[in-house]
This record gives C-alpha cells, sequence and structure tokens, in this order.
C-alpha cells in the first residue's frame, strides 16, 4: 500500500525511490510487525485476562505446567493483527500470492479461533472435534493447491534439495500433496506449541529462511545461478515472511518464560498454514522438512507414539508426547528445552540455505 502511495513520489523526491526495493520493504514490514505487536500487546493482554480467556492445561502433563492454569491465551491474534496491518501497509495489495497467503492464514486463525474459545467455554481441553477442525483445514488447503495447479505461472513439478535435476511431476496429486503440506505444518506447529516461546522461536527462523529463498525465487538473475525456479511476484511474499518472523519476534516478547500470553490455536495453525503456503508458493515444498525440522520431530513424535501404543496394548516410546514433555519428564528445565530446541532449529535453517548452493 505505502509502495502504491509513496513510491510515484519519487518523480519529485529522490528518496521515496527506496520504495521499489524489496529489500527494504522487507526490513520495514518486520520492524512495523514487531512495533505494532509491542504497541497493542499490553492492552490486549489486559483484555484477554478481563474476557477470562485462559490456558486449560492437561492433567496428564508436567505438574510445573499447573501454574500456566488461566494464563490469556489467544495471543494468535496478536499475530495476525500485525502481520496482515504490516503486509497491507509494505506488500503490494494487489498482488495475488499476498491475497492468497493473508487469505488462507486468517482462514486458519478463524479455525483456531472458534476452536479456542470452545476450550474456554466448555473449560477442558478438547474444542473442535478432531473430524470438524480435519474438514475446515483440508478445504482451506485444497483451495490453495486448486489454485497453484491451474495457474498458468505454476506447474505440478517438486524441487528437491540438494538435487537440480530431480523434479517429479505429481499432475493433478499435486492438490492433494498441497492438502499434506498445509495441513501437514499447520497442526505440526500447533503441537509444538506447548511451552513458552517453543514455537514462536522456530518460527522466527523458518520465516528467515523462507524469507531468503523467497527473495532469490524472485529474482531472475539469482533464480537462475542458484538454479531454483524462478517465480514471477515471489519477492512480494518475501515481504510477508518479514512481517511474519517480526509478529513473532514480537509476541516472543511476551512469550517469553514465564509467558504473559499463548498464542492458541488461532495463531499456531495460522502460523503452520502460512508456512506451508509459503513453501508452496515459491515451489521449495520439500524444504520445508528442514525448515521446520522441529515441527516435523514433534508431530513425528505424536504420531510414533499413538501408533506404538494402539500397536502393544499400552506401551509407549516417549515418556510423554509430544516429545517437548517427553524432557521434562526425564527432568531438563522448561527454558533448557526451549533454548536447545531453538539451537537445533537455527543449525536447521542454516542446513537449509546450504541447499541454496549444494544442488
Amino acid at each position: 500500500m505505502l509502495y502504491h502511495f509513496l513510491y510515484p513520489l519519487h518523480e519529485y523526491i529522490s528518496g521515496f525511490n527506496v520504495f521499489r526495493y524489496i529489500t527494504f520493504r522487507t526490513i520495514g514490514g518486520a520492524l512495523t510487525a514487531f512495533l505494532l505487536l509491542l504497541f497493542i500487546g499490553p492492552s490486549f493482554i489486559r483484555m484477554i485476562r478481563k474476557m477470562q480467556i485462559g490456558q486449560m492445561v492437561r492433567d496428564d502433563g508436567p505438574q510445573t505446567h499447573l501454574s500456566k492454569q488461566g494464563v490469556p491465551t489467544m495471543g494468535g491474534v496478536l499475530i495476525l493483527m500485525s502481520l496482515t496491518v504490516s503486509t497491507l501497509l509494505w506488500a503490494d495489495p494487489t498482488s495475488e500470492l499476498i491475497q492468497l497467503l493473508l487469505g488462507i492464514t486468517i482462514f486458519f486463525g478463524l479455525i483456531g479461533s472458534i476452536d479456542d474459545l470452545k476450550k474456554v467455554r466448555k473449560q477442558n481441553t478438547k474444542g473442535l472435534s478432531a473430524r470438524q477442525k480435519l474438514i475446515l483445514q483440508v478445504t482451506g488447503a485444497a483451495i490453495v493447491g486448486l489454485y497453484l495447479t491451474v495457474h498458468p505461472e505454476y506447474d505440478s513439478r517438486l524441487s528437491l534439495p540438494f538435487s537440480k535435476d530431480v523434479q517429479p511431476d505429481l499432475g493433478w496429486w499435486y492438490i492433494p500433496f498441497a492438502v499434506l503440506v498445509i495441513v501437514g505444518a499447520s497442526n505440526a506447529v500447533n503441537l509444538t506449541d506447548g511451552l513458552d516461546g517453543l514455537a514462536a522461536g522456530p518460527m522466527i527462523i523458518s520465516s528467515a529462511v523462507y524469507l531468503i529463498f523467497s527473495y532469490v525465487a524472485g529474482h531472475v538473475v539469482m533464480a537462475n545461478y542458484l538454479q531454483v525456479p524462478y517465480i514471477s511476484g515471489a519477492g512480494e511474499v518475501t515481504v510477508f515472511c518479514g512481517a511474519m518472523a517480526g509478529a513473532c519476534l514480537g509476541f516472543l516478547w511476551f512469550n517469553a518464560h514465564p509467558a504473559l500470553i499463548f498464542m492458541g490455536d488461532v495463531g499456531s495453525l495460522a502460523l503452520g498454514a502460512a508456512l506451508g503456503t509459503v513453501s508452496l508458493i515459491i515451489k521449495q515444498e520439500m524444504l520445508l522438512a528442514i525448515v521446520g525440522g522441529i515441527f516435523v520431530m514433534e508431530a513425528l513424535s505424536v504420531i510414533l507414539q499413538v501408533g506404538y501404543f494402539k500397536y502393544s496394548g499400552g506401551k509407549r516410546i516417549f515418556l510423554m508426547a509430544p516429545f517437548h514433555h517427553h524432557f521434562e519428564k526425564k527432568g531438563w528445565k522448561e527454558t533448557q528445552v526451549v533454548v536447545r530446541f531453538w539451537i537445533i532449529s537455527i543449525i536447521l535453517g542454516l542446513l537449509a540455505l546450504a541447499t541454496l548452493k549444494l544442488r
């Protein structure tokens, strides 16, 4: 929006020429989202506390989590507000890619908000049923998959990390694949959001990594040199990723231990869906397994735990799943788990960036 209003003024004042640069607008988007969340955060937390929208804690969880009972939740609304406003200000709002990203992010945020409100009203840890949630998630993700499949500038081929020649073509199977990526990423981030700052930290890192990949994908010279798919308009996705990183960074200010607010499903489901959609848009879908490795490991721990529990007749692989709770049960302090998971996320992010040259 600022690009359309202020860039034309460069004919009269040369300084406004900076609005044509993706890098400048990405930094502006990140800082705007961060500062906006810091500004509205305290009043939002007071409002949520007054409305008695508090966290519901599982009875079978670590005993140290009992103190989290009643802590304000649905902080994801803060993230979505700052992300949306910042993106609309600094990105090109007429971009179809930006509209697609904001649309799917807000849609999954609405699913999460319904789920959070149901939990608060029922005063338990169950919101929407698994079937209801899955139907809504699949519907939204399928729309994204269909859009990308029929769009003339996209194809159904996959880009594989560490390989420039192998590009399997999924054809119409790309739609269910897109559903798997978006729904899987959304639920994986949701499962990770169990400790103070645990989901926000890796989201900042993942957003920053995809920010770089989006910039490369939208720059024809860099894309050709690094042999990654060139995506027209992907530069605007860079601004979105910057705003998402800034919003998560601002949220971490309040979510760091001891957390003053939790993001809730409204935040975790939306952020995961946004991350998955970004990976699809810039044709770096498979890279998500590396970039979001922490989220993948958390989701796999739940799948393995449940599967083995049913297969073995009650035995467990982990002391508790998702497996960040496993380490708590083993005696790690919450902050130790969180910071060490951040460190792993940084290492995975660097590995993902290395794939730009290792092809």
